[in-house]
């Protein structure tokens, strides 16, 4: 059991775009790697920020187009993810990006996460792709 927590999307799209599967999509609702076939969807996500900090963005994300059951865990770093390169933006309580922001190869998410909320003034740190920049999920302390 780590010290943090992972806060997967709860909502669907809307004005999303409808795909099936080719496999390995980065589901945000479960954290894990859609199978080939599944129906999801792909629509424009903003990030939440804590404050009313100026680096919110937008960027498209996969979820399942219907019900999902969540995450295995949220008290976990998603196991199917582990070795996929990340950065962690971390933010402090008005919203801004704070320097212990960088990126991980993915081989110890643990460390790389427990060194971002090291720091004291970090409130949360959002993962993000490496090759397409988008976000994949938002990480707070127990």
């Amino acid at each position: 059991m780590s010290d943090y927590l992972i806060h997967p999307l709860n909502e669907r799209g809307t004005g999303g775009v409808a795909v099936t599967a080719g496999g390995g999509e980065p589901l945000r609702c479960c954290l894990r790697g859609a199978a080939a076939g599944e129906e999801i969807v792909l629509f424009n996500y903003e990030q939440p920020l804590p404050g009313d900090g100026p680096y919110g963005q937008k960027g498209a994300v996969f979820t399942h187009a219907g019900e999902c059951a969540g995450p295995a865990s949220v008290t976990a770093y998603p196991q199917e993810w582990v070795g996929r390169p990340q950065a962690l933006r971390a933010y402090d309580a008005r919203g801004w990006i704070h320097p212990s922001t960088h990126v991980h190869d993915g081989t110890d998410p643990d460390a790389a996460i427990a060194s971002v909320l090291a720091h004291p003034e970090v409130v949360e740190a959002h993962s993000h792709n490496l090759a397409y920049g988008c976000y994949m999920f938002r990480i707070t302390r127990r």
